[in-house]
């Protein structure tokens, strides 16, 4: 296994099946923080679908389609990134992410987008990166306008969730306009 350091006290490492006890702990302190915004936690709920949701990573990863990874503070589970989608053939792929309360500050989703972006462009020869999230989910679109991405446009009132209809916003950037880390 790896680890991408993220800072001194943190790290970016892939998240596997096995690994679901954790991640079913992780999504139980985030369910809250995340809710609000995106259906994602409801997808894992108990041992079985938290399982259930790594293992769609895992095949998405053997049809290079897709990659969940873990960020861990201070040895603690505490958010993730992910390929959403990833498509060597239209050159184009989705990033996600999520947080608990424990994973904010420190830039730390920040700069595992940065990474995935990286991967994606320079290692990849990918064309596209987007990145979807709620209008009202601004912590998300500060992530997606501090990795230089521009907002394409917005889906009114696309997705009901928890009773409330949401406006989608899809943010892109291009591999000409990226800037690898230095």
């Amino acid at each position: 296994m790896y680890a991408v350091p993220l800072a001194e006290n943190a790290e970016l490492r892939p998240l596997e099946p096995w690994q679901a006890p954790e991640f079913l702990a992780h999504i139980d302190r985030a369910r809250a923080h995340t809710d609000p915004w995106i259906p994602w936690a409801t997808f894992s709920t108990d041992l079985d679908s938290a399982r259930a949701t790594l293992q769609r990573y895992a095949d998405r990863l053997a049809g290079d389609s897709g990659r969940i990874y873990g960020i861990w503070r201070d040895g603690t589970l505490v958010g993730g990134v992910m390929f959403v989608s990833f498509s060597t053939q239209t050159g184009i792929c989705e990033i996600g992410a999520w947080t608990e309360a424990a994973g904010e500050g420190g830039g730390l989703i920040t700069g595992a987008v940065r990474l995935l972006l990286d991967h994606a462009f320079t290692t990849r020869g990918l064309h596209r990166a987007e990145w979807w999230c709620s209008s009202a989910n601004a912590r998300s679109r500060a992530v997606a306008e501090r990795v230089g991405m521009r907002l394409d446009g917005t889906l009114r009132e696309w997705f009901l969730h928890n009773g409330v209809r949401h406006d989608k916003e899809i943010w892109s950037i291009l591999a000409s306009e990226w800037k690898p880390q230095a």
